[in-house]
């Protein structure tokens, strides 16, 4: 099995910056992927940032140019860098993979979620 686990939330002034990051561990052989979503309260999950084939990057159109979605080759780990803070940009942000494990079985895992929230 593999667990998911986010940090770096928390409460910022609109126009600040946060850096969420998000650790992939257990019995893994392989992170397939690893993106970024949020769930604002009482609204639906979205994506908000994924990395793509080729190291190529993907954004919801709400937070392109302010955030910007990393993860170093190969490793387990990838960072959400916010930036320009918006009051809408409040909600959980949760951390998604497709891993494989060591029982050759590959399964989509969620963190529990880091909340962010933008005050004026």
């Amino acid at each position: 099995q593999a667990q998911l686990t986010e940090s770096g939330g928390g409460f910022v002034h609109d126009g600040g910056s946060l850096r969420l990051a998000c650790a992939a561990y257990g019995d893994i052989v392989n992170v397939e992927t690893m993106d970024w979503y949020r769930q604002a309260h009482g609204g639906e999950r979205e994506s908000v940032a994924g990395l793509i084939s080729g190291g190529h990057t993907d954004y919801a159109r709400s937070v392109k140019q302010r955030f910007a979605i990393s993860r170093e080759h190969g490793s387990r780990m990838i960072y959400l860098n916010m930036n320009n803070l918006k009051l809408d940009d409040t909600a959980t942000y949760y951390c998604y993979a497709r891993i494989l494990t060591d029982d050759l079985k590959t399964n989509d895992y969620w963190g529990p979620g880091t909340e962010v929230t933008v005050f004026a």
